[in-house]
């Protein structure tokens, strides 16, 4: 396939790339970054019933831990990492999601810390039973302010083909 430019590469009304304009190999750095706080924390940790003092208590955090602060909560930080990609690559033509395998946390991320990320694509296949759509391997990678890897997954996302 030819390198495809903006004015070439057809987007979604939304703005999410079409199965077919996903290439192998290509790197993409997101342009949203974020600064993640203990009001995440909380709300996540809370929103999904869980109670670990790691990411909800600081007194805890300062006395009990090696870290002397709390944690992000590391599912928080996965959907963060995913989330940040969706308006640059696939908002409007993901179908599902199939999986994400390989998840890792590598560094720790504190409140406070602003996350950025990029996305590479791994592989790309046609869907064998729906001729509208394609499954795209992605690796996801979210790093701190310094550059440090917090985060990172392969994730198997169903996509939609470019309409006829």
């Amino acid at each position: 396939m030819a390198q495809q430019t903006a004015e070439t590469t057809q987007r979604h009304k939304r703005g999410g790339l079409y199965f077919e304009y996903f290439e192998v190999g290509s790197l993409t750095e997101h342009r949203y970054s974020r600064t993640v706080t203990q009001m995440d924390n909380m709300l996540f940790s809370n929103m999904t019933l869980n109670p670990q003092p790691l990411h909800i208590d600081r007194e805890f955090c300062e006395k009990e831990t090696e870290w002397g602060q709390p944690l992000m909560n590391s599912l928080f930080t996965l959907g963060l990492m995913i989330g940040i990609q969706v308006s640059d690559m696939t908002v409007g033509t993901t179908i599902a999601n199939l999986g994400m395998t390989d998840v890792k946390f590598p560094h720790p991320l504190f409140e406070g810390d602003t996350v950025h990320c990029t996305t590479e694509v791994v592989a790309k296949r046609e869907s064998k039973s729906r001729p509208n759509a394609g499954i795209v391997e992605f690796h996801h990678r979210a790093y701190n302010q310094n550059n440090k890897l917090v985060a990172e997954c392969r994730r198997q996302a169903f996509i939609l083909k470019r309409p006829a």
